[in-house]
């Protein structure tokens, strides 16, 4: 699928966190995308009605930046450009959980990309959440991320030790990965990312996003467990697989 998005060569419009900005940009660009990170009110519509995919990430969320992606996501809908929610930290305080419901209830969002932790907040199930990291807690994950598929007419893609797939019917599950991807900042944010530049090039999402979580997954295998250098050994293995080299 990565090699797809290197030939299709979309446009993805991110409305994403200035922590990740600058990763996920190179990585978009190391897979053959094309990122802008357009945040401005004004020209947010502008410009997600040129852009192949739409991310919308709310990890350093606030009052502006919600209403640019409330302005953008309406903007994609009208225009058919699908939407990627990543719901950051939804658990974390009130402020986050209401931004990311009123994205949910006024935007068609076509992928939901989170972790459990963020799944069981919109679900409402109790969790312990701790700020932007997934937490503990007990839930069916499956079964949740099926019915929230279906509530929102999704798909929803979780993320984990053993991530999976589902658009409220079907289930893909994919395994494997590297620890130390969730020990650097960015690698969730930047697949979040990646998912918009799929939906952008692909006829059948659901098969593409599960093929694409796989080699993500096998670029973090193969990038090593040193924290300071892996960021820069997962982006040239990103590069290499967009291009068909291993």
């Amino acid at each position: 699928m990565l090699t797809k998005i290197n030939h299709a060569k979309p446009l993805v419009h991110c409305i994403t966190n200035y922590v990740v900005a600058n990763f996920t940009a190179n990585g978009l660009l190391a897979i053959g995308a094309s990122p802008v990170m357009a945040d401005e009110v004004e020209e947010v519509g502008d410009m997600v009605s040129i852009a192949g995919a739409l991310l919308l990430n709310i990890g350093t969320v606030n009052t502006r930046t919600s209403e640019a992606m409330l302005v953008a996501g309406k903007k994609a809908n009208e225009c058919g450009v699908p939407v990627v929610l990543d719901p950051v930290g939804v658990g974390a305080t009130p402020f986050r959980k209401n931004v990311v419901m009123q994205l949910l209830e006024q935007i068609k969002i076509d992928v939901l990309r989170c972790n459990e932790g963020e799944l069981a907040s919109i679900y409402g199930v109790a969790w312990e959440s701790r700020g932007v990291d997934s937490g503990k807690g007990d839930m069916d994950t499956i079964q949740v991320a099926k019915e929230v598929a279906r509530k929102y007419k999704c798909i929803v893609v979780v993320t984990g030790e053993a991530d999976l797939v589902t658009d409220g019917e079907d289930i893909i599950q994919v395994h494997g990965g590297n620890v130390y991807a969730t020990r650097v900042t960015g690698t969730g944010c930047l697949l979040s990312a990646i998912c918009a530049a799929v939906l952008a090039s692909s006829e059948q999402p659901m098969q593409d996003l599960a093929s694409t979580l796989k080699q993500y997954k096998e670029a973090s295998e193969q990038s090593g467990k040193e924290l300071g250098t892996f960021q820069f050994k997962f982006i040239n293995t990103l590069q290499k697989l967009a291009e068909g080299c291993q």
